[in-house]
């Protein structure tokens, strides 16, 4: 995986409906730095839906590096780890976003 779009492909397919059962959330991922991009992921009534571009007012803001995010998604960098070290910055609901790993894992 080289590419944020071949990462936020993959993310996608992993997408799990039955652990989404009750979310309806939009969450906005703005990754920085060379290759990066604003993404929106909508979640709700058991399906995910990626969109380019910033949308308002979003449930969680996710803001990384794009090298960071593509790491996560592969699992050579742990989420916990680039948040307590300042790489992940995560704004909103973060309970949502303990739900994000099960649902797109």
């Amino acid at each position: 995986m080289t590419t944020l779009n071949e990462a936020l492909d993959l993310m996608m397919n992993r997408f799990n409906p039955a652990k989404a059962r009750g979310v309806n959330a939009i969450i906005q991922l703005i990754a920085t730095g060379e290759g990066g991009g604003e993404y929106a992921v909508s979640v709700s009534e058991g399906k995910a839906t990626l969109t380019p571009g910033a949308v308002p007012n979003p449930t969680v803001t996710i803001n990384v590096p794009t090298q960071d995010w593509i790491n996560i998604l592969s699992g050579t960098l742990d989420p916990t780890r680039a948040f307590m070290a300042g790489r992940l910055r995560i704004t909103g609901d973060l309970g949502l976003m303990m739900r994000f790993q099960t649902m797109f894992g």
